[in-house]
């Protein structure tokens, strides 16, 4: 485990994920359909849209700028109902929600530092080509792997995903026939010098229809859920299972809470393991390093764990806006590297690209590939074919660094 704690004889870690039907992740796939409908018409539109939702109302707020038109309130009833949504007696549906739109262009001043960076206005540049986009805004994103999990993740956010997309399996198989669309996982793991020995607890909120007793809750997704999930090897007779443990969860979704884009940033990128970093990634189009540049930053650090060069490694990037060259790189690897930090940057620097336009053309961006995203994580994806989860560079990285 990262920080230091694979020195620790024992310590646990937990990590949550929410269902598609959650309020704010609701948002988040609004948002990111609306950017990918632009996209589709416009690969260079330039998108940062943001949505809210309560009781029976959405509203999508946000600057756009592009060449095209989409019917964003049509986007809106469409993931609705995709979420599922469809039954006027959960509160909130598809057909009858009001949807409220405040859209304006982007920002002159933002789209001039965008569109020519300051490398171009300053005349610092060798490459036009890959220096002429400024980043979106100014911060700081990480990109994080480690070997705890084959797809180079955390154990804890793995697992807690896994139960959510359980969840709305067997809500949509009818296998748990009683299911609503909002629920909520929570898992926490023990480990002994690094290495996961048990699950102490996992938590699960499941919406569902009136009058069903918590007992049949609680033993159908014990039995359908968490034994499907959760390997027979991390559980034990001291393992807990609480399912709806406030009692009955009837009411959900935007009917009973409020949502809104970016307010589940640990779960979509590592849960507490690592700094999530500066903004979310939802409704951003790839100018926006808060998203491109923290999927970069995974593409590199999954590489170099993927190659054998660390166990553990995180990977800090900051940027100024309007500038293409990121102003910094650091690298912690919490003692499990097998070469100098100085060296692993080196290989950073010389394999992967971070200038804004750089990232869009190594990765592909400029294209309707983020809906499927804005649910269960961003990284980690062994079920979508997603550009940074690749590990295409690792057998360079390790034939060089001669290991």
């Amino acid at each position: 485990m990262a920080n230091g704690f694979a020195q620790l004889d024992s310590y646990l870690a937990t990590s949550e994920s929410v269902t598609e039907g959650h309020p704010d992740k609701l948002c988040d796939q609004i948002s990111d359909a609306v950017l990918d409908a632009m996209l589709e018409k416009d690969p260079f539109a330039h998108v940062a849209c943001e949505v809210s939702t309560a009781m029976g109302m959405v509203t999508v707020l946000g600057e756009i700028t592009c060449d095209c038109y989409v019917e964003i309130p049509e986007i809106v009833r469409q993931v609705i109902r995709d979420a599922g949504y469809t039954n006027p007696e959960y509160g909130f549906d598809y057909r009858t929600c009001g949807v409220l739109v405040s859209i304006k262009q982007q920002s002159a001043d933002i789209a001039a530092g965008v569109g020519q960076s300051l490398e171009l206005r300053t005349g610092e540049t060798t490459n036009e080509k890959l220096d002429k986009t400024g980043a979106g805004d100014q911060g700081m994103m990480v990109g994080f792997a480690c070997t705890q999990t084959p797809e180079l993740m955390p154990l804890p956010i793995t697992l807690a995903h896994k139960l959510c997309r359980r969840l709305a399996e067997v809500r949509k198989d009818k296998t748990v026939p009683y299911l609503r669309p909002d629920g909520k996982s929570q898992i926490t793991v023990e480990y002994v010098y690094g290495v996961a020995k048990r699950v102490v607890c996992v938590v699960l909120g499941a919406q569902h229809d009136p009058g069903v007793e918590r007992s049949v809750i609680e033993d159908d997704l014990t039995q359908h859920v968490v034994h499907k999930v959760i390997p027979s090897s991390l559980m034990d007779a001291e393992t807990r299972v609480y399912v709806n443990s406030a009692g009955q969860f009837v009411t959900g979704g935007p009917v009973s809470d409020t949502g809104f884009t970016g307010r589940k940033v640990i779960v979509d990128s590592y849960g507490p393991v690592c700094p999530h970093g500066g903004g979310c990634f939802s409704g951003k189009d790839p100018t926006k390093v808060d998203r491109s540049a923290t999927y970069m930053a995974r593409y590199a650090a999954k590489n170099l764990v993927a190659a054998g060069l660390a166990e553990y490694l995180e990977l800090q990037v900051a940027y100024a806006i309007g500038k293409a060259r990121p102003l910094s790189l650091s690298v912690d690897t919490f003692g499990t590297a097998r070469l100098p930090n100085d060296t692993l940057l080196s290989l950073i620097e010389k394999h992967f690209d971070f200038r804004p336009e750089a990232i869009i053309r190594t990765l592909g961006l400029r294209r309707p590939i983020y809906r499927q995203t804005a649910t269960y994580g961003h990284f980690g994806r062994d079920d979508l074919d997603l550009p940074w989860e690749k590990t295409d560079k690792a057998e360079i990285l390790k034939a060089e660094a001669g290991v």
